[in-house]
C-alpha cells in the first residue's frame, strides 16, 4: 500500500492512500490526518485497509500537490554500501581513498545525518546544488522508513545530493558536501508492507534531463546493497532514540561519470518500480 501527504485547494496537508498511481483516497474522513499515526500503528497496512473500507473522497493524482512523505522524522544516510559507491569515492580523492576502502569492508557502516523533516524537498519541488561547489551530483537511493521503535515499516525514494569536489577535498568536509538547503528529496510517497526480499528485487533507475534531452541514465538493483536493512537500522538506532521515527537512505549504486556535474534547470528522475518516480528540478542555493 502507498500512503502520501498532499494538498488540494487549501493550505492544509492531508493524508492519502494512492491507488493505481493515479487516484488519491483522502483519509481524513477515516480520522487519519497525520503520517505519524500510521507509521506508529501495530500494523500500518491493516490500519489503512480498514480505513479504505469506508467511502473516501477520490481525487485524481494530477489534481493534487504532493508533499514530502515525512513530518518530524530525522533523515539519516548510510554511505559506501555499494561496491560502485566505494570505487567512486576512492576515485574522487587519493587523500580519502583508504578510508572509503576500509569502511566498505568494516563491521560498522558509515552513517551520517542528512536533514530535518521540514527541510526535505517533495517530488515536483526544487533540489539544490551549492553555489560554492564545482562538482555536484544526485545520488538515487532506496530510503527505509522507521517508526519510533526502530522498526522498518515502509520505504520511499531518496535523493542524497552531494558536492563531490568538497567531499573529495577532505573527508572532514562531508557535512558541508551533504547537508545544505534542498540537499535531500524524498517521495513521491511511502510503500508499506513490502518485505526486504521483495524490495531487493527492485531496480533503482536514474535519468537526468537537460533541455529536454537525457544527458545521463543509469540503473542498479537494491539487491546490490551489501548490508541487510535490519543491520543498517540497528546501527542507526544504537545509543539514540527517534521519538518521531526516522528515514534512512541506504546508499547509491548509480554514479555519473567524473566529467558530469548538475546544472540549474536539470531535471532529476529517480524510479523504483515498487514505489514510483521522484522528480525534481535543480536550482542553485
Amino acid at each position: 500500500m502507498k500512503v502520501c501527504r498532499f494538498k488540494s485547494g487549501d493550505p492544509a496537508v492531508r493524508l492519502g492512500l494512492v491507488t493505481d498511481d493515479a487516484i488519491v483516497l483522502d483519509l481524513t474522513p477515516a480520522g487519519l490526518t497525520g503520517l505519524h499515526a500510521v507509521l506508529e500503528a501495530a500494523d500500518p497496512v491493516a490500519l489503512l485497509q480498514q480505513a479504505a473500507r469506508i467511502s473516501l473522497p477520490r481525487l485524481a493524482l494530477a489534481d493534487v500537490t504532493l508533499c514530502a512523505p515525512v513530518e518530524h522524522q530525522e533523515i539519516w544516510a548510510a554511505g559506501v554500501t555499494y561496491l560502485r559507491s566505494k570505487t567512486a569515492r576512492m576515485e574522487e580523492s587519493d587523500f580519502s581513498a583508504t578510508a572509503y576502502d576500509r569502511v566498505y569492508a568494516a563491521a560498522r557502516p558509515e552513517i551520517f545525518f542528512k536533514a530535518l523533516g521540514e527541510k526535505v524537498s517533495a517530488s515536483g519541488e526544487a533540489i539544490g546544488i551549492r553555489r560554492d561547489a564545482r562538482w555536484s551530483v544526485p545520488e538515487p537511493e532506496l530510503a527505509l522508513v522507521l517508526n519510533s521503535r526502530g522498526q522498518i515499516v515502509g520505504c520511499t525514494i531518496g535523493n542524497d545530493m552531494s558536492s563531490r569536489d568538497i567531499e573529495g577535498e577532505n573527508l572532514l568536509y562531508l557535512p558541508q558536501a551533504k547537508v545544505y538547503d534542498r540537499s535531500c528529496a524524498l517521495g513521491p510517497w511511502i510503500t508499506l508492507g513490502a518485505t526486504e526480499a521483495a524490495v531487493r528485487g527492485w531496480t533503482i533507475g536514474l535519468a537526468i534531463l537537460r533541455g529536454g534531452r537525457r544527458v545521463f541514465t543509469g540503473e542498479t538493483s537494491a539487491g546490490q546493497i551489501k548490508r541487510s536493512f535490519a543491520e543498517l537500522a540497528d546501527y542507526l538506532c544504537r545509543c539514540q532514540t527517534f521519538p518521531h521515527g526516522a528515514v534512512l537512505l541506504t546508499g547509491t549504486g548509480v554514479v555519473p561519470p567524473d566529467s558530469f556535474t548538475l546544472q540549474p534547470g536539470d531535471i532529476v528522475e529517480i524510479t523504483i518500480p515498487g514505489i514510483g518516480t521522484l522528480r525534481n528540478t535543480v536550482a542553485v542555493v
